[in-house]
């Protein structure tokens, strides 16, 4: 059965040079922008780097900026998209949904769409999701089910029919980058 309706909620971090932000975009199945959200930046003082420790990255990331994105957009996805493998459990944590790590392969296309492939780790599979493009490396979190993966492999590849799916990524990116521009982080 092919899914009809849905939306892809991609959502990034990012650290650079001691400045922590973070953006999320969300995207009907064909790439059309349905949500945005965005952090200010965030710089940590000397106080907070000395009393958070080795613990201050993941306390930003996790409980002020993915709690903040998650929490903030109107239109909740289907499956939240990250590029970052580390973010992936505490968005499903913090979503309480489904999500899965997206990230570009240089391997031969599969024989045909929807093929998947385990990779030889856990939760980590290779998926053709379009006809012509390599297949790409999709990570799921500890303990998802079977079904789940199924239905996200399915998801993923209605999505690829009208749009590419690592494109999203680019225009966060892009976007964090312009704001960054306007308030001068």
């Amino acid at each position: 059965m092919a899914v009809t309706n849905g939306s892809l909620g991609y959502i990034a971090v990012d650290g650079a040079e001691g400045l922590f932000r973070g953006a999320s975009l969300v995207v009907d199945l064909r790439g059309i922008p349905m949500d945005f959200r965005y952090t200010d930046p965030i710089r940590p003082t000397r106080l907070e780097r000395i009393l958070y420790g080795s613990a201050l990255e993941t306390y930003l990331r996790e409980e002020l900026i993915l709690d903040s994105l998650i929490g903030a957009v109107e239109v909740k996805p289907m499956i939240w998209v990250c590029r970052q493998p580390d973010l992936l459990l505490p968005i499903r944590n913090i979503a309480k949904n489904k999500s899965l790590f997206l990230a570009p392969t240089n391997r031969s296309p599969m024989n045909a769409t929807g093929n998947m492939e385990n990779a030889g780790e856990n939760g980590v599979y290779m998926v053709q999701a379009d006809s012509v493009s390599a297949p790409l490396r999709v990570a799921f979190p500890e303990n998802t089910r079977e079904d789940e993966v199924k239905q996200a492999v399915t998801l993923l590849v209605e999505a690829a029919k009208t749009m590419e799916l690592l494109e999203p990524f680019g225009r966060v990116q892009k976007a964090l980058a312009s704001l960054g521009e306007e308030i001068g982080a």
